[in-house]
């Protein structure tokens, strides 16, 4: 307790988190946290009179609260499934774990989150998968994004092309190429002789 009001005195007096660092022998870190620690309490320097170093510590350390399994808040599993297979936007279980964070602070950390979505995931119903004999199908469509856009040197133009993308059903191989647009002639009849 020593320590952490020296560090209020020092912050009173207008030094730097690195010079209190210095000045007291701890990191800057710790500096940090005990100010942050203060903040939060209310705590400033000088301390009141009747402050003693039990009533500081429970102040700027109180007892963590256990939240029961029953009361901590749940993600819906299947919206958050759904949200990572959308097609049109990039979302990732983390971007997805930040909104659900930000709504429920008492929920879990990150990892926690993770841990629970794989062991949802792991009781769904398992999807079969299929297999295909060589030269037997060839998938093919465009990609959701388009290329990065490009300038032609001949007439100054920029060009945004949509991606042909296909594959091979039995080895996995992927053929892509920019296409000027989804048209008739250039999805259908011009990429596909390429690949062939």
């Amino acid at each position: 307790m020593r320590k952490i009001t020296e560090v209020l005195r020092l912050d009173a007096q207008g030094l730097s988190q690195r010079q209190i660092a210095l000045g007291t022998g701890m990191s800057k870190t710790a500096v940090r946290e005990y100010l942050s620690r203060a903040e939060r309490a209310g705590v400033c320097w000088p301390l009141r009179e009747d402050m003693t170093a039990e009533s500081l510590e429970a102040l700027l350390f109180p007892p963590a609260v256990a939240v029961s399994a029953e009361q901590r808040p749940v993600p819906d599993w299947r919206a958050v499934h759904k949200e990572l297979k959308r097609k049109d936007c990039h979302v990732t279980l983390r971007l997805l774990w930040l909104e659900w964070k930000q709504a429920n602070p008492d929920g879990w950390r990150y990892s926690r989150f993770c841990y629970h979505y794989s062991q949802w995931l792991g009781v769904q119903d398992v999807v079969m998968r299929l297999s295909y004999a060589g030269g037997e199908r060839m998938f093919v469509d465009f990609c959701g994004d388009k290329a990065p856009a490009w300038v032609d040197r001949a007439s100054g133009e920029v060009h945004r092309d949509e991606v042909f993308v296909s594959v091979l059903g039995a080895s996995g191989m992927i053929y892509a190429e920019a296409c000027a647009s989804q048209g008739l002639e250039w999805a259908w009849l011009r990429s596909p002789s390429r690949i062939t």
